[in-house]
C-alpha cells in the first residue's frame, strides 16, 4: 500500500486521506448513535468497517507525518468534516424515540387530541394550572423520525399558541398506540 501512496502525488495522496478520514468518522458517528439507541448489532458492523479504514489511514500518515503537515492538516480537516456530514445524516435518519410535552389551554388540547385519535397516536393529558389559566399537559411518545411533522401539524392547529418541550427517549414499554 506504501508503495502505491509512494507513486501518487502527495496533493493526490493528501486528498485520499481527507476522504478516507472523512467516511471513517462519518460511520464512526453513526455507529455511536446505533449503541446509544440499543442498535448493537449494527454499530458493530460499522464499528468494524471504522477501524479497517481508520486502520489503513493511520498507516499512511504515521510514517511521514514529521516530514508532511500538510498531509496532517488534510487529516484534521477530514475529521471534523466526518464529524459534522455524521451528524447531519444522523439528524435526517432520525433514529430513535421522541417525548413532546404540549401545554395548552382548553380548545387547544381539545384540537390536539383530536388530532392525535385521527393518525391513531397515543397521547395522555394531565390536567393543570397556569399562572392565569387553567392548563393541560398532553405527553405523546412518537418515532423521532414523525416528530417535525407532528409538531408542525399541532402548531398549525393551535395558531402557535402552544408551549412545546420535546426530548429524546432511551428506553420505554407498552403503551397506546406505539411503534415498536
Amino acid at each position: 500500500m506504501s508503495d502505491f501512496l509512494a507513486s501518487l502525488h502527495p496533493a493526490i495522496v493528501c486528498l485520499l486521506v481527507c476522504a478516507a478520514k472523512i467516511v471513517e468518522i462519518t460511520i464512526q458517528s453513526l455507529k455511536t448513535c446505533m449503541m446509544v439507541k440499543g442498535q448493537r448489532l449494527k454499530a458493530a458492523g460499522l464499528g468494524l468497517l471504522e477501524c479497517t479504514i481508520w486502520g489503513l489511514v493511520i498507516s499512511t500518515i504515521i510514517g511521514t507525518l514529521g516530514d508532511n503537515l500538510l498531509l496532517l492538516l488534510f487529516y484534521c480537516i477530514g475529521y471534523a468534516t466526518g464529524l459534522f456530514l455524521g451528524s447531519t445524516i444522523e439528524n435526517k435518519i432520525a433514529l430513535g424515540t421522541s417525548s413532546l410535552e404540549l401545554i395548552a389551554n382548553e380548545e387547544s388540547t381539545k384540537k390536539i387530541t383530536a388530532y392525535l385519535k385521527e393518525q391513531s397516536r397515543g397521547y395522555t393529558v394531565f390536567e393543570g394550572h397556569g399562572s392565569t389559566d387553567r392548563m393541560n399537559m398532553i405527553f405523546i411518545v412518537l418515532p423521532r423520525k414523525e416528530t417535525p411533522r407532528t409538531l408542525k401539524e399541532i402548531r398549525k392547529l393551535c395558531d402557535n399558541k402552544v408551549f412545546v418541550v420535546a426530548s429524546e427517549v432511551s428506553k420505554y414499554a407498552g403503551g397506546y398506540g406505539m411503534v415498536k
